[in-house]
């Protein structure tokens, strides 16, 4: 398998990779978001291979949302994590925006897929307007340390409602709320890739202050 074989763009850090990220996009997006590029770009600087990546859905067509159950798309995220667990000897992060992050969590949750975080960015908690339609029921079956970065303004859940899910996972968790924010995770005032990435660090036991670039 090879980084075209995921539709994957790589960012990479000077020397070895201390460790890889593979980020996948949400339904109306592709791997070329800005909060991608951006994600992937602080990853790569404190010393990560950094991946995004396109989900089936967007590699048949270049618009529209994904439609069907999401089996076809959790099955280009396990491929994605197979091919990314043999880049480093380090540990390796998957997770996505919105839809690309819900559907990552149900793979690790369901398969135990061999990852050691995994990353949540505005976590479609809930369609808009109907907190009773949570999608939680597979939380408590995630096994790692999991991150969720969340706009205080997302239609898509409150951050009270995301850290309550949150708390449904039985592994190490916490919720990064980004003040303001809307779903798009936008901020003129805070520098959310960072502060992601400060949160992952610190759940995966390293300082998130010492740069990890020139690893070896």
């Amino acid at each position: 398998m090879s980084l075209a074989d995921i539709a994957g763009i790589a960012h990479r850090p000077d020397g070895t990779p201390a460790g890889v990220v593979v980020l996948t996009h949400g339904a109306g997006g592709n791997r070329d978001s800005l909060m991608l590029q951006w994600l992937c770009d602080e990853w790569a600087r404190r010393g990560f291979l950094a991946i995004r990546y396109d989900l089936p859905f967007r590699r048949r067509r270049p618009k529209g949302p994904p439609s069907g159950s999401g089996a076809g798309d959790r099955e280009g995220i396990t491929e994605a994590i197979e091919y990314a667990r043999g880049l480093s000897g380090g540990p390796l992060i998957a997770g996505g925006h919105s839809y690309g992050g819900r559907q990552t969590s149900m793979v690790v949750a369901a398969s135990g897929a061999p990852v050691d975080l995994l990353a949540l960015f505005s976590y479609p908690l809930h369609p808009p307007g109907k907190p009773e339609r949570a999608r939680t029921e597979h939380l408590p079956d995630i096994g790692v340390p999991t991150v969720f970065t969340h706009g205080s303004s997302d239609p898509f859940g409150t951050t009270a409602e995301i850290h309550a899910a949150a708390a449904l996972i039985p592994a190490p968790h916490r919720v990064v709320e980004i003040t303001g924010a809307r779903h798009d995770l936008a901020s003129k005032t805070l520098d959310v890739p960072a502060l992601a990435v400060d949160a992952a660090l610190r759940l995966l036991g390293r300082d998130p202050s010492v740069s990890f670039a020139g690893y070896r």
